[in-house]
């Protein structure tokens, strides 16, 4: 519930706190006092569009915040959880703040959010009945919402919101996989001509290297087979060739040795020298013998080459990413090769889903026919005595072309407020009051079930009184026992029956600029003000005794 309202610098409030308390409350006050300002501000904190209007003159900003008691709201926490966001301590705080060149912040406990989110987190805290711009009742959404909680089908409607999310993401992936079935089919012929032409290449990643390295072999044969030949002569097979004096410089460090043994190590050396070329004159040898010149088989690596050339250039840029195009075409036409399977697939699942979606609605559009001629009765029985005698109310459900999510039906509310009209949507013929008192019946009538915690009622009392001003008084009683009731009010009989009673007044702040505050009332305080609402002088005697049995009986 709405424990604290706080505003500053709206409108004509300077700063004030409203500390509400459980079951009802009562805001009353003079005429042009403030109390539809604060009924204002309230609508900017659910959501209402904002404007620099809204600023009060001289000031740079207004702020609206919200402190309300979240204990044991299980969905709102959910809901808060899937934002990303946390209660602390049990307790949520709304904020809005309007700034004088236009621009307006939210938060949600300190956390910056968008004015949407507020509003959306505070429509399921807070129902708002009064002017139009925010009248919650005027929603087809919220009057479905009405009926299926009065006729226990929220399961019913939630599984239906379930079937047609299953059966919209099976559309889905229907029309994606025809999207991209209808792409691969207008190709077809090419992707395939691509696939063979990489696949018949037979291609290794590092073969284009390899080959530059053959055919250098091939291209300088001649030179290769004449060189290693004369490396071959001049380390081990010449006369005189290094390994013949590499072999006698062995020998004589081999005598020296012997005389002196320091000599070992470069005797250890001219032996590895001497090893070292004979094995790579024989080396040479056999690679001189290897070596052969054949300009067919360079011509058949040159041929390959540009083959692997012609290819990097279309598929490219590296033969890796020619073999990686391979594998892609290669899965294309496979996916091709299995669209008409995935698409009988996908049709199977998609119409499974839509006869599920049908099945769940038409179950969920026979328990709203029962109920809205159950809950049209009840309601239109109320209003009489609401103020509202010769009215008829009925509860329309407009068949849709096809299931949405909210069933197969949109629902409507209407309303005659004179005997022999036709009934027609409530926000074309009822006003500000009587759309409360019309909120008023159908929330008495679901006050068990209904689970925003907080209604507020303004303009309930327009155009009513004597025995009507009771019977809505009683009403709001009704109601306030299963809801925190805010009321705003020119009736006695709705004030003296509240649980707290707030006083409007207006004045001048030390600027002389108009200003509005609220005061809780308790004791003789709230005797005068009632007194006052009463008509009479609210000094005399009889006017206050008035007023302390109007109370005392409403207690």
């Amino acid at each position: 519930m709405l424990i604290e309202l706080r505003i500053r610098d709206y409108a004509v409030i300077d700063e004030l706190t409203l500390e509400l308390g459980p079951g009802l409350n009562a805001l009353t006050g003079e005429t042009g006092a403030g109390k539809s300002i604060i009924v204002g501000a309230l609508s900017l904190l659910l959501g209402e569009r904002a404007s620099s209007d809204d600023v009060r003159v001289g000031a740079d900003r207004a702020v609206i915040e919200g402190v309300f008691d979240v204990e044991g709201r299980d969905g709102l926490l959910a809901r808060l959880d899937d934002l990303g966001l946390r209660a602390e301590d049990g307790l949520l705080i709304l904020r809005r703040e309007v700034q004088a060149e236009g621009r307006n912040r939210a938060w949600v406990n300190g956390s910056p959010a968008t004015a949407t989110v507020v509003g959306r987190l505070g429509s399921a805290l807070v129902d708002l009945h009064g002017q139009h711009e925010h009248q919650t009742l005027l929603h087809r959404a919220a009057q479905r919402a009405i009926l299926d909680a009065y006729a226990g089908l929220g399961a019913d409607a939630a599984r239906v919101e379930q079937l047609h999310a299953e059966w919209a993401r099976a559309c889905e992936a229907l029309e994606e996989r025809a999207a991209r079935a209808r792409e691969l089919t207008s190709r077809a012929d090419f992707l395939r001509f691509q696939l063979r032409e990489i696949s018949e290449a037979h291609l290794d990643p590092t073969e284009d290297e390899e080959l530059e390295v053959q055919a250098r072999r091939l291209e300088h044969a001649r030179e290769l087979g004449e060189g290693a030949h004369g490396l071959h002569h001049t380390l081990y097979s010449g006369d005189d060739s290094i390994s013949d004096r590499l072999a006698e410089a062995r020998a004589l460090v081999d005598r020296l040795v012997r005389v002196d043994p320091a000599l070992s190590e470069a005797a250890a050396a001219v032996e590895a020298a001497y090893h070292a070329v004979v094995e790579a004159g024989r080396a040479a040898e056999d690679y001189a013998g290897g070596v052969e010149h054949d300009p067919a088989e360079l011509e058949r690596v040159r041929a390959r080459q540009h083959q692997l050339f012609r290819l990097k250039q279309k598929y490219g840029p590296s033969l890796p990413d020619v073999v990686e195009t391979g594998e892609r075409l290669a899965a294309e036409v496979a996916e091709l090769d299995a669209a008409d399977r995935d698409l009988s697939a996908l049709v199977a699942r998609r119409d499974q889903a839509r006869d599920a979606l049908h099945v769940a609605s038409a179950r969920l559009t026979a328990g709203r026919e029962t109920a809205g001629t159950q809950l049209s009765a009840a309601v239109e029985s109320l209003l009489p005595e609401l103020g509202m005698k010769g009215a008829t109310f009925e509860i329309a459900l407009i068949p849709r072309d096809q299931p949405a999510a909210g069933g197969s039906e949109d629902i409507e509310f209407r309303v005659a407020l004179n005997p022999g009209f036709a009934p027609r949507p409530l926000g074309r013929v009822a006003s500000g009051g009587e759309l409360s008192r019309v909120m008023l019946a159908l929330k008495a009538l679901l006050a068990e079930v209904d689970d925003v915690p907080t209604l507020v009622f303004d303009e309930i009392d327009a155009g009513i009184g004597g025995v009507v001003a009771t019977a809505v008084a009683r009403k709001l009683g009704e109601v306030a026992r299963a809801h925190q009731v805010f009321v705003i009010t020119h009736l006695p009989q709705l004030a003296s029956r509240a649980g707290a009673h707030l006083l409007v007044r207006k004045g001048e702040d030390d600027g002389g600029v108009a200003s509005t505050s609220v005061a809780t009332l308790a004791g003789e305080e709230r005797v005068t003000e009632v007194a006052r609402m009463l008509g009479g002088d609210p000094e005399s005697e009889a006017s206050r005794e008035h007023a302390r049995e109007l109370i005392g009986g409403a207690v």
